[in-house]
C-alpha cells in the first residue's frame, strides 16, 4: 500500500485526488496539508508542511506556488519523492526543483493526463510519418473563459513533442493577422480559444494534399489531472533521485 501526503488537500484538486484515492487499493492518504483544517478529513490535517510527522511514500502537491519552497526543503529532508502538480513557479523556484531533484525523486509535468502524456509519445512517431512527408502541422486548443495563458501550456507540449522528434526545424506561429503571406513550410501554428467552461481540448492536424489526419484529446473533468497524479505517485514511490515526467509513467505501463 502506497502512503500518500496530500499538499494542499481541501483544494479543489486535493478533494478530486481524495475521491479517487478512496476508491483505490493500493494507495491511501495518510496525512493532509491545508490552510483550511476545519475540514473534516478521514485523516489528519496540518496547517503547514514542517508540522507533518506522519511517515509516507511520496507527497502529491497540487496546492500554492508560495509553499512550493517549504514543500522541496521538506522532501529533500525527510527523503520523499514529490509528485509536483503546482502550477505558476517562478524562475528562482524552478531551480530550486531542479536543485531538490539532485537528493530526492520529484515528477513535474506540463499536463498530467494519461491521455495527453500517450498522445505526445503518439504524435513523436506519427511525426516520422507526415512531418517528412510534407504535411503541415495545425494546433487548436480550447479553454475555458477564465483560463488567463494563451497557448496552453499543453498545446506548447504537443507541439514541442513534433517539432523535438524532428530535430527542432519548426517555429511557431501564433498570430497571423499581420501577415499577408502563404505559411512556410518549417511553422507549426498554434491557436486559442477561450469560452464558456471547456475543461480542456487540444487538436493537433496534420495536413498534406487531399488527407487530413487530427489527434484530438478531450478532458470532461479536471478528473484526468488527479487520476494521473495518483498513477504518478504509484510510480515514483522507491525511485532513486531526480527528474521524472509523465513519459516515464507512460513508458514503465
Amino acid at each position: 500500500m502506497v502512503k500518500v501526503i496530500m499538499h494542499g488537500c481541501n483544494g479543489h484538486m486535493g478533494r478530486i485526488i481524495d475521491g479517487i484515492i478512496a476508491e483505490d487499493p493500493e494507495i491511501e492518504i495518510v496525512a493532509g496539508v491545508d490552510r483550511h483544517t476545519e475540514v473534516k478529513n478521514s485523516y489528519p490535517v496540518f496547517s503547514d508542511i514542517g508540522e507533518c510527522d506522519t511517515a509516507a511514500d511520496v507527497i502529491i502537491d497540487f496546492a500554492n506556488a508560495s509553499a512550493e519552497d517549504a514543500l522541496l526543503d521538506y522532501c529533500v529532508a525527510k527523503q520523499i519523492p514529490l509528485v509536483l502538480c503546482t502550477t505558476g513557479l517562478s524562475e528562482a523556484q524552478l531551480n530550486h526543483v531542479r536543485e531538490a531533484e539532485k537528493h530526492v525523486a520529484v515528477l513535474k509535468s506540463a499536463n498530467m493526463s494519461l491521455g495527453i502524456n500517450t498522445l505526445i509519445d503518439l504524435l513523436q512517431r506519427a511525426s516520422d510519418v507526415f512531418c517528412k512527408a510534407g504535411f503541415d502541422v495545425e494546433i487548436v486548443e480550447k479553454h475555458h473563459r477564465r483560463k488567463l495563458d494563451a497557448p496552453s501550456g499543453t498545446a506548447i507540449a504537443l507541439a514541442d513533442a513534433v517539432n523535438q522528434s524532428q530535430g527542432n526545424v519548426y517555429h511557431y506561429v501564433y498570430d497571423r493577422s499581420q501577415r499577408r503571406q502563404a505559411r512556410d513550410d518549417k511553422e507549426i501554428g498554434i491557436s486559442a480559444i477561450r469560452g464558456g467552461n471547456i475543461v480542456g481540448e487540444h487538436d493537433v492536424i496534420f495536413a498534406g494534399m487531399d488527407e487530413l489526419i487530427t489527434f484530438r484529446h478531450t478532458a470532461y473533468s479536471r478528473a484526468v489531472f488527479g487520476k494521473g497524479a495518483v498513477e504518478a505517485a504509484k510510480f515514483l514511490t522507491g525511485k532513486d533521485a531526480g527528474h521524472y515526467d509523465m513519459a516515464d509513467v507512460i513508458a514503465a505501463r
